[in-house]
């Protein structure tokens, strides 16, 4: 299951927004599919990454100001078409990226416009490593 729930500003959860069920059939992780198909070859709409733009879609239609809703992803979200998404439908994103994409008219990288911003505060989560032992991550706020 692939869910979206909405939350208020003050943290208050409203419920899902959307939901999307599927059963993976022929490969089981992602290892197994990249042995067998070119991922970066195979249309937007045939992947199971397809949840993730037909969530923020159906999200954000529920809301009558899609300017004001942020759609928080892990790193499966960091995909192209999801940003094509929410820009099309006049909405933000947050996502945890895994790869450091080139930006702007290519000469340069995501992380490299980062390392410039002005930060504005930082949020330290608690966070555990695979072992267990407690960490922390640091979260950096940027200047809007």
């Amino acid at each position: 299951m692939h869910s979206s729930l909405a939350v208020t500003l003050e943290g208050l959860p409203l419920g899902l927004s959307a939901v999307k069920f599927w059963t993976r059939k022929k490969f089981r992780g992602v290892a197994a599919l990249r042995r067998e198909v070119n991922l970066t070859r195979i249309p937007i709409e045939t992947k199971e990454s397809i949840r993730w733009l037909e969530n923020l879609k159906q999200s954000t239609e529920l809301f009558d100001k899609p300017s004001q809703c942020i759609h928080i992803g892990d790193r499966e979200a960091d995909i192209y078409e999801l940003f094509c998404a929410a820009q099309e439908v006049g909405t933000h994103f947050l996502v945890r990226t895994c790869v450091n994409r080139l930006a702007g008219d290519g000469d340069h990288t995501v992380a490299t416009i980062m390392d410039e911003v002005e930060v504005k505060g930082l949020h330290r989560i608690e966070v555990r490593d695979s072992k267990g032992n407690p960490d922390q991550a640091v979260l950096e706020i940027p200047v809007s």
